[in-house]
Order: C-alpha cells, then sequence, then structure tokens
C-alpha cells in the first residue's frame, strides 16, 4: 500500500484530503508545517507527498528543497 504525506497548516483540508485518500485504499501521514513534515520524514519513507506552499516555520517551497 502506497503511503502519502499530506502537509497543511489547515486541519480541514488535510481531513479532507486524508477522508479521500484512504478511502482508495492509501496510507495516509499528515504534517501541519514544514518543519513537522521534516522530523516525520526523518523517521519515515512516503511514496508521494502533497504540500501547501505557504505555511509557517517551514513553507512547501523550503521543504521540497531540504528533503529533495
Amino acid at each position: 500500500m502506497s503511503k502519502i504525506l499530506v502537509v497543511d497548516d489547515d486541519r480541514n483540508i488535510r481531513k479532507l484530503i486524508r477522508v479521500y485518500l484512504e478511502s482508495s485504499q492509501f496510507t495516509v501521514l499528515e504534517a501541519g508545517d514544514g518543519k513537522e513534515a521534516l522530523d516525520l520524514l526523518l523517521h519515515e519513507q512516503v511514496d508521494l507527498a502533497i504540500i501547501d506552499v505557504m505555511m509557517p516555520h517551514v513553507d512547501g517551497l523550503e521543504l521540497t528543497e531540504d528533503r529533495l
């Protein structure tokens, strides 16, 4: 089963995306900002990340630069 990371500072958007992805049998991990996502990625391997661009602490662009 594929594992997808959803990174967004809006909890409702994360929840909506989670519901759709889990209904399609994906495993979903969530992070509320880029820093939380970076911490999570130290311990988890994901197949895909859906990342908001505008977030506090570490934004989506910085997250992809740091991780990729």
